[in-house]
């Protein structure tokens, strides 16, 4: 197990990959919920490469959510009771690690960037009563693109390493006043986080944990500030030799808060602080394809303790080119 593609796997690529999907689907923060998506980075598959790289990453992510009837929620300066929303994504993320981006023996610097596109449906309700007029929206376009100009990776030894990144979220995608679906979130998003993560080498078994605090600018059309928010993902894998590569089963989960208040006068609904947790299983795979190193991941998030937001299930699937 120290071939120069298992070494790989304990810090490869960095995913910031689709903080961008569920932007109006899980109800906290103004439109829904924060940049962050949980799962985006939770295992090895998501950190920052020690070798000289370059990764482009295929991204797919499907959610489905629901809230209370009775619950109103504040999304593009309206107000809405009852919200369903379904959303895919799909992203492409590329990652460059130079070769002369080294810093000592065991510090390595890169960056990347990932563009989404995202598909939405959502419904709501004009008021919590029976006979209340439900309204639909459908959209799809280019979501918030998200810029990583600083990742960078500490080597502690063969098994384990600290990640540290900072993320940008541009209001690149779509935005509206009072409609239920967008594609962006009209706000910059700047994420500090680290990531640290244990493989391995002779028993195979994966810990990683990630933790960030997302901090947001004011939406100017609504004049609604969304509050700062935490949250720490983590996975738990044992990986196997299988067919010339290496298999992993395991399982993550995640938790999330905001921690300081909405603010601004369209924050009519005061604080308005989301809270939610995630768990469910992990299947990756890594191997070759020619001379190009490949990975893969699946894995189902179920949503519980939820708060103020939509709850429902996150399935991803994460595909990895390394050339």
């Amino acid at each position: 197990m120290n071939s120069p593609l298992f070494r790989y796997l304990l810090f490869t690529l960095i995913s910031v990959s689709a903080n961008f999907v569920t932007q109006e689907a899980a109800i906290a923060e103004e439109g829904g919920s924060g940049h962050y998506l949980p799962g985006s980075m939770s295992s090895f598959m998501d950190g920052v490469s020690t070798e000289e790289a370059f990764i482009a990453r295929y991204n797919l992510l499907w959610y489905d959510g629901s809230i209370n009837a009775q619950r109103a929620i504040p999304i593009a300066g309206r107000s809405a009771f009852g919200v369903d929303a379904t959303s895919w994504a799909n992203a492409l993320t590329l990652f460059w690690r130079p070769a002369s981006f080294e810093i000592g023996d065991n510090l390595s610097f890169a960056m990347s960037t990932t563009i989404p596109w995202v598909s939405m449906d959502v419904s709501a309700s004009a008021g919590a009563n029976v006979g209340a007029v439900r309204r639909s929206d459908s959209i799809e376009g280019v979501g918030d693109i998200v810029l990583m100009p600083f990742m960078l990776n500490q080597k502690i030894s063969d098994d384990f390493s600290i990640n540290y990144r900072l993320a940008i979220y541009a209001p690149t995608g779509k935005y509206k006043v009072g409609r239920l679906a967008n594609t962006g979130k009209n706000f910059w998003t700047f994420e500090p986080a680290a990531g640290f993560m244990y493989f391995g080498q002779k028993n195979g078994i994966e810990a990683s944990v990630f933790t960030g605090a997302d901090f947001n600018t004011q939406n100017d059309d609504t004049d609604y500030k969304t509050g700062t928010q935490i949250h720490v993902d983590g996975t738990l894998a044992q990986h196997l030799p299988l067919m010339g590569g290496l298999a992993g089963l395991g399982v993550n989960g995640y938790w999330y808060e905001q921690v300081t208040g909405d603010s601004g006068s369209g924050a009519t609904f005061g604080d308005f602080k989301g809270r939610t947790a995630g768990f469910g299983p992990v299947l990756s795979y890594a191997g070759k394809l020619g001379e190009v190193d490949v990975i893969a991941e699946l894995k189902w998030l179920h949503e519980f303790e939820t708060q103020k937001r939509l709850q429902g299930d996150y399935v991803w699937f994460k595909l990895m080119f390394k050339f």
